[in-house]
Parts: C-alpha cells; structure tokens; sequence
C-alpha cells in the first residue's frame, strides 16, 4: 500500500460496497482515503473468513441470491468481477442483455441504487473477449444506466509492486456529475523483488530436482542486466524440465510473474526464483507484498489456500493511484457547481 499523505483530498463521508470481494484490495484502497464499505460479498467461503479477519466485516454469500433492496446506500460500487461471455449481447435491451452472468448482479444493483460512482477490474482479456462484445454489453448497460464509462489496461509493474500483472480498470460516473472522467494514472515506479523478500521462509517451497538447466551465457549483471536501472520485468534465467508453465526460473532482481489463483507446473501459483541460491516458490507473505497488502495482513493458514487468495485478488496500490484520480476528479466537480 501507499502512504497516503495527510493534506491529501479524500472520501471521508463517502461509503462503498464490495462485491466479489476476495480478501478485501478494494476494501484497502478505498478505506485508506477515509472511505467507509458498508456491504461486501464473496461466494468462496474461506475468502469470506479471511476478509472478516482483517477486516471485521464478514461478506454476505451469492450475489444472485442477495435482493438489491437488502444492499445498503452507498456512493462507490466496487467489484472485481469474474469474465464471462453474454450469449444475447448486442440486443440492445440495457442491462436484460447480461442476464445469465454476474454482471447482471451489478447492474441490477446500479439500477436500483444509483451509486455515484463505479469502480470495476477484471483480466486484461476483457477487452477483448468475445470479439469485445463483451465489454461493449457492459459499457452499452452502464450508459443506458446514465453512466459515463471508461476504462484502460494498466500494469502493477509501474505502480511499484514487482509484479507483472496487467488488468482493465471500468471506471464509471452517474451522469450527475459534471466531469465525469478522470485522467488514468500512469507511473514508471522502480521496483526489485529481492526488495520484498523474506530471508529463507519455511513456506517459501524449495524446488530440488535434476532437471533444472540456466541459459549457459546467465551472468545477472553484466550479460542480462547491463548494469542498467531495474527493469520492471520478469527476466527468465532458466527452466525445470521443458520449461512449460509453472517451469520458468527468473532473478529476483527482475518483476515477479502474474500471481495465479491456479495454474499448473512445479512453480503453481506464484513461478520459480533463484533465490539465495536456491530455486524456490513465493511465500505468502511475498505474495502479499507484491499485491500491496498491508504487514500486518492476517493470511490463511493454508499456504496454498494463501496463494491462491492472493492470486485472485486486486492490486492495492493500481487501485490507491486510481481513488487519488476519482478524489481529483470529485473535488473538480464541488468546485464547479
């Protein structure tokens, strides 16, 4: 997380619901400007516990069986939402075309609240899933919601947290508002992930194979480096086996890969690092960092239940620089009515 100044505009007063809500990034983000969450939602009842933990709020269930009338009032809708296809989009019938996918779930909420405004992530491929009908059913229900929509791609690499991980941010203000677009954040921030290792964690899985193999011309300075700034990326520097998914070895001087809430091969979940030399997996504790949670965040006990926790969610930092942007924006707006 960023610091966030004391001179700085915030959303005191403001309240918030978090839908999908993991273990809580939104709930972070959002609470860090003075902001105040007054519903949240997650299915995945382990998730729930974890966010109740940190955050003494435990999510109510399936938001498909939650009725819109029970949700509270709120300002700023929150959701992370999962990617789906809509089999009838293009009919132009508002928000009747998503019925059948969660998103319904947040339009029909929008409809009958008319929150403020909307703060939706999803995979960078929402873009262009389906052909992009799928953004453009959004984009075309929110608007006939009377919502301004805009949305970019950006990456937790340039936010810096060492981690390549790139998602679409929706950002939407009820037409109530007379700027109703904020400017996306775009910073170059320098990161490491050797910055936010642990010494030698019991958790951190240690990979002792015989088919690990480097590049035979790897010198991490000279010959991939170049003893140039750090370059924000992840830098592979070798394999277990055939180098498949989950078989890639990178320097931790580079960027973590994308934290999975699944995925396959030996390095599942959060990828392969030398590391004090030694290949080995992130703990949850790395993991937590490079999503931008707090120290004092209370994982599950379960260090693959952890992973995949973390692999879900949001990245609290994108969504710090994207609030300040919203506060911006809201305060433009008071000074010009």
């Amino acid at each position: 997380m960023i610091k966030i100044p004391e001179n700085q505009q915030n959303l005191q007063g403001y309240k918030f619901i978090d839908l999908f809500a993991g273990i809580g990034g939104f709930h972070y983000a959002l609470k860090s400007f003075g902001a105040e969450c007054v519903f949240a939602s997650e299915i995945d009842k382990k998730a729930q516990n974890t966010y109740h933990t940190n955050h003494k709020l435990f999510p109510f269930g399936d938001i498909t069986q939650i009725n819109e009338k029970d949700i509270p009032k709120h300002d700023i809708l929150c959701a992370g939402f999962p990617c789906q296809a809509f089999s009838i989009s293009g009919k132009q019938k508002g928000f009747e075309d998503t019925r059948g996918t969660l998103f319904f779930d947040i339009a029909r909420i929008v409809n009958f609240h008319k929150p403020k405004i909307l703060f939706l992530e999803n995979v960078k491929n929402f873009v262009k899933h389906d052909n992009g009908k799928t953004l453009k059913t959004v984009i075309d229900t929110l608007t006939n919601l009377d919502y301004t929509v805009q949305y970019n791609v950006l990456n937790t690499s340039r936010f810096g947290l060492p981690q390549n991980r790139e998602r679409v941010y929706i950002i939407a203000f009820h037409n109530n508002y007379l700027i109703k677009t904020i400017p996306f954040p775009a910073p170059n921030l320098s990161s490491k992930l050797e910055d936010i290792l642990e010494e030698n964690p019991l958790d951190g899985k240690v990979i002792e194979r015989e088919d690990i193999s480097f590049y035979k011309d790897y010198n991490p300075i000279q010959n991939i480096f170049g003893n140039v700034d750090t370059p924000n990326k992840p830098i592979q520097i070798g394999k277990v086996n055939k180098g498949g998914q989950g078989e890639r070895i990178y320097h931790p001087f580079g960027h973590a890969i994308t934290l999975s809430a699944h995925g396959g091969g030996v390095g599942s979940k959060t990828g392969l690092y030398k590391i004090n030399n030694k290949i080995r997996k992130l703990s949850p504790r790395e993991c937590a960092r490079i999503q931008g949670f707090p120290e004092h965040f209370i994982m599950h006990k379960s260090i693959a239940e952890a992973q995949k926790q973390f692999g879900n969610s949001v990245s609290i930092n994108v969504l710090q620089y994207i609030t300040h942007e919203i506060i911006n924006t809201i305060h433009l707006n008071e000074q010009r009515a």
